[in-house]
């Protein structure tokens, strides 16, 4: 029975089953007034389905100088990292900006700030009738 469950022989369970751990945003509250929780879940888990244990809490709605936008239990986050967790983009920005784990780098996308083909007809044309 265990061979079956474990082909290769002499590997122990803990090896084999080693699930990937993610420590990102689950949400909750009603509609259009969301709420979020930091889980920490396998991460084959659906988004707001089982996780492992909750170790924060995330309000947007809250004011940016409010101190309960943001809860998080520092050492139970250092631990899960400790342990392999990996943070999902947004956790990462808050735990760089909290100084558990180094900032992500910086975005940078120049084309998305672009203007759209249109305004730039426009901003031409108003530049042509200028000069």
């Amino acid at each position: 029975r265990a061979l079956r469950r474990f082909p290769q022989a002499g590997v122990s369970p803990g090896k084999t089953d080693r699930m990937t751990l993610r420590i990102r945003l689950a949400r909750a509250g009603a509609r259009k007034r969301p709420r979020y929780r930091i889980v920490v879940a396998d991460s084959r888990a659906p988004r707001d389905g089982r996780f492992i244990e909750r170790v924060g809490a995330y309000d947007p709605l809250r004011g940016k100088d409010d101190p309960q936008r943001l809860t998080l239990k520092d050492e139970r986050i250092a631990y899960w990292l400790g342990e392999g967790a990996r943070p999902s983009d947004r956790v990462a920005r808050f735990l760089g900006d909290v100084g558990l784990a180094p900032p992500p780098p910086p975005r940078n996308n120049p084309i998305k700030g672009r203007p759209g083909a249109k305004a730039r007809e426009r901003l031409e044309a108003a530049q042509n009738a200028e000069g």
